[in-house]
Parts: C-alpha cells; sequence; structure tokens
C-alpha cells in the first residue's frame, strides 16, 4: 500500500487490472524497482510510465504520475497520461512534408495538422516486451510503412530502467527501411508534491533555456525563436512555475498557460530542467540528448479525467516535460533534423533524476 499524500490509502495497481487483449494482442503490467524502494509501473499499451513511487524528505513513498487503475481507460479516454508519444509528438502543419523532392500527405485531424502521429499512434499500441528484469523493461513496436501517412517500417525500441541512485532512463532506438521522419517522446504528467489533487503552480521550476519555439494563432510554429529573457518564460534562475502563468502575454494567450517548447542549452550531463517541490522535498532533474523539452502545464485538464483512486484531476494539477525535437521541424529547415534515413540508428535518452531537499 503507498499512500497519494491525500489521506487516503492507495493499493497499487494489480496485474489483473492491466490484463486485457487490445486488437488482438495482451497487455500487461510490469514493475521495475531499486534497492532504496522506488518503483516504476510500466503497461505494454503505448508503452507508459502508469506510476512512479519516489520518496520524500521523509522517506516516504508517493506516486508523483497521474494515470488510471485499468488498462481499459487508458484505451478507451484518449488522454497521453504516460505514454509513449509517436511517430511525431507535436503537430505537423499541412499536414505534409517534402523529403528527398517528395511530398508526404499524412493523415489530417481535420484542422490542417496531424498531431502526436495520428489514430491510431503509438500510445494507442501494444507493444511487444522484448526483454525485463527487476531494473529494466525493454519494449518495441514496428509501425508499418505508410502508417498514418508516415513512409517506412519504423523499428522503435523502448527500455525503462531504474538505477541505484534513483534515476528513471528511458532510452529509445529507432531503424527505418525507407528516409521518414520521427519525433518521439514520453508524455508523463508529473506531481512531484505525491499529492495529485494539489496545483503544480507552487512548485519551482528551472530550463537551461534561453529561448523558445513561437505559435502563430491558431497554435502551430510558425518557425521563428523568442529569447526568454524580460518574458514570462525565462526560467533560467529557478522560479516558482505560477509566478506569471497567467501573464498579459501573446505567447501565453495562444496555449493559455505554459506549452512551450524551450530551446536547450545545456549537455547531456547537465540538467535540461529541474523540478523542485518544497512541501515534499523532491527534486527532479530532467537529463537529456534532445535539442529541446515541452514544457505543459495541465492547462487542459478540466476536472473530468476520473484516475487512480477516484482523483478527477484539475486544472494545472500536473506538469509534463517533454524531451523532444520540435514540433514540425520537417517544414522548417532552420530547426534540428528529425530526418532518419535507412542504414542510420535513431538513438535518444532521457532520464529522470529523483533527489530529496532536507
Amino acid at each position: 500500500m503507498f499512500s497519494l499524500g491525500t489521506g487516503i490509502e492507495c493499493k497499487a495497481q494489480s496485474k489483473k487490472s492491466f490484463k486485457a487483449t487490445i486488437e488482438g494482442k495482451k497487455t500487461s503490467l510490469y514493475t521495475l524497482k531499486n534497492k532504496k524502494g522506488m518503483k516504476a509501473l510500466i503497461t505494454n499499451y503505448g508503452a507508459r510510465l502508469v506510476s512512479l513511487y519516489a520518496p520524500d524528505r521523509k522517506g516516504k513513498m508517493e506516486d508523483v504520475v497521474l494515470g488510471y487503475d485499468n488498462v481499459m481507460d487508458y484505451h478507451t479516454k484518449g488522454q497521453n497520461f504516460g505514454a509513449t508519444v509517436g511517430r511525431y509528438i507535436g503537430r505537423i502543419k499541412g499536414p505534409s512534408f517534402e523529403l528527398d523532392g517528395q511530398t508526404f500527405h499524412l493523415q489530417d485531424d481535420g484542422l490542417g495538422h496531424i498531431s502526436h502521429g495520428g489514430k491510431p499512434g503509438f500510445a494507442n499500441r501494444v507493444w511487444e516486451v522484448k526483454a525485463k528484469n527487476d531494473s529494466t523493461l525493454t519494449l518495441q513496436y514496428v509501425s508499418p510503412d505508410g502508417e498514418n501517412g508516415f513512409p517506412g517500417e519504423l523499428t522503435v525500441t523502448l527500455t525503462y530502467s531504474l538505477s541505484f541512485d534513483n534515476s528513471l532512463g528511458v532510452d529509445f532506438l529507432a531503424t527505418t527501411t525507407k528516409p521518414t521522419v520521427l519525433n518521439l517522446s514520453n508524455h508523463s504528467f508529473f506531481n512531484i508534491s505525491g499529492d495529485l489533487t494539489q496545483p503544480i503552480t507552487n512548485q519551482q521550476l528551472k530550463i537551461a533555456a534561453d529561448s523558445i519555439a513561437t505559435f502563430d494563432k491558431g497554435k502551430n510554429l510558425d518557425g521563428n525563436f523568442m529569447a526568454v529573457v524580460g518574458t514570462p518564460f525565462d526560467f533560467r534562475e529557478a522560479r516558482t512555475i505560477g509566478d506569471s502563468i497567467d501573464a498579459d502575454n501573446d505567447q501565453l494567450k495562444i496555449t493559455k498557460g505554459y506549452d512551450h517548447a524551450f530551446k536547450l542549452t545545456s549537455k547531456a550531463i547537465e540538467p535540461a530542467a529541474t523540478l523542485y517541490d518544497k512541501v515534499s522535498g523532491r527534486k527532479m532533474e530532467v537529463f537529456t540528448t534532445e535539442p529541446a523539452i515541452q514544457i505543459y502545464t495541465g492547462n487542459g485538464l478540466k476536472g473530468n479525467q476520473k484516475g487512480k483512486n477516484g482523483i478527477l484531476y484539475q486544472r494545472r494539477t500536473a506538469i509534463c516535460l517533454e524531451t523532444e525535437h520540435f514540433a514540425d521541424a520537417p517544414n522548417h529547415k532552420n530547426f534540428p533534423s528529425t530526418t532518419l534515413r535507412p542504414n542510420e540508428k535513431f538513438h535518444s535518452k532521457t532520464i529522470f533524476h529523483f533527489s530529496v531537499e532536507k
């Protein structure tokens, strides 16, 4: 039994509630653990992080990610809690892109773009378990040539690992049979307070970034970057998330809060972002090989998603720190390339490291 920090005991999700057959494939729940008592619960449906139990300053283990108690809620409710998003996280406008002189037309969501790789995306697929031990789980999905319009058969291998120092690693490898584009990320909704009913606006955030990619009024990237200095997006020094989240700023008005890709200045051995909750003492540092991190402050949560323990997830009770390339990069040559070719290997690694401030 683990506490959610709400005065209610939360029974860890059972394997039984994650056993199902979806599209003819079996789903289950897998547990990773280390000797310090930290645990990560993962389902092969969408290669999702279901729960992550991390200690507070008193050693109390609490779940720090939003999600559901059973696999069918993940299947039917259409939320990306903990999901692996692909083939391309974010929007591609058009929806189309040109590669090697050929135009590829992608699945249209009816709004002139494709979002998060279309439907069904990687979050809606049952992944194959390739290997497992107490601390690592390796999953694989083979995306067929032409899935949602993307060229090439893409083989994605994902390894989750839970290390002795309370770090959760997310390691992607991918290969393709034809030139293609991809942008993979984990879409966990974090609330490191351990109380999934509480807003994250009182937590402190630091981001190693001096600019953000900007949106047009339709919430599509316009190909430009804006310096963060003198704006509500300046998190180069740690500060409270809620300080300027509702400031009179054109970019914040488009997204009704933070939902932007920050262009990272950090190297892989340096934290790209640091999140701190002063009440619990938990600190989460994010390390990544990716060039950007999308910060989303749960602005779209409306209290109509019933999650673990029957909690209705309210607005801004979670923050996503999605390490990734930029959305719509295939249509903006000034963005880091997302092209992958045959005989090349895509590799991306992100680490979520947990510690406590005494």
